[in-house]
């Protein structure tokens, strides 16, 4: 058994993981497995939600560890869903090394890719779902509607102009937000600026990772939890920040 690179395929099922924005009791316990169908005998697994340790123990005592730092990720449902099918497939009726790794460098791969006209279109039509939602007219919708194109614009093209900084990219896009709000209200096209505003900032909103951070609290990963907690607070911050600074700056003129 070449348990370096057993322990390679591991790491690298758990970073997919990790990556597409799993639980940390997930990642551990499908890293666990996997080994455990190997026939390794009490692996340690230890993650963070940007960091993943796996160490195990060779029959002859050696112990060896891999470490991978996770970048800056979301939530990929559908590589979710596929890394924890093909865990179970490995669980279950464990392939030879190469055939598993294969596999797992495949898993990225074979994940459909939405185009980025449907891609604003999702920005767009999701704030105009919403506009209903918060009392808002055929006008609010459509503004909305406008204003959450602005939002998926400024996400996906605003990166080289803004930089990797989560904080400081959402402030921007929830102030351009709230300026277009204004100005589309201003010119008669909308009616309720608030109803606007709310329903564009909704596709910022961080509610799946406040929501993993309470599950992960629940499951006794406090620290994980309260790091994804903190993250959430820091988004719904800048949310704020930069509403409120648009408003005033939309004031102003």
């Amino acid at each position: 058994m070449d348990y370096d690179k057993l322990l390679d395929m591991a790491a690298e099922l758990g970073y997919q993981l990790m990556y597409s924005g799993a639980e940390i009791y997930r990642v551990e316990e499908s890293v666990r497995r996997l080994l455990y169908a190997y026939g390794l005998e009490q692996p340690e697994v230890f993650a963070i939600p940007n960091c993943l340790i796996v160490s195990v123990s060779t029959p002859e005592g050696h112990p060896i560890t891999r470490m991978r730092r996770v970048p800056l990720h979301g939530t990929d449902i559908e590589l979710l869903e596929r890394c924890n099918s093909l865990c179970r497939r490995l669980c279950t009726k464990p392939p030879p090394l190469d055939e598993a790794q294969a596999a797992i460098a495949a898993l990225c791969l074979a994940i459909p890719r939405h185009s980025t006209r449907l891609t604003l279109l999702g920005y767009g039509v999701a704030p105009g779902f919403f506009a209903p939602l918060f009392g808002g007219g055929p006008a609010d919708t459509a503004c909305a509607f406008f204003c959450g194109l602005a939002v998926g614009c400024c996400l996906l093209y605003g990166g080289r102009f803004l930089g990797a900084n989560s904080f400081f990219r959402t402030a921007v896009c929830s102030a351009l937000t709230a300026l277009l709000a204004m100005v589309l209200v201003h010119l008669g096209l909308g009616q309720s600026v608030d109803v606007v505003t709310i329903s564009a900032l909704m596709v910022l909103v961080p509610g799946m990772a406040l929501t993993n951070a309470m599950r992960e609290i629940m499951a006794g990963d406090t620290f994980s939890g309260l790091n994804r907690t903190a993250d959430a607070i820091l988004t719904a911050s800048a949310i704020a920040l930069g509403a409120a600074a648009g408003q005033a700056l939309g004031g102003m003129l």
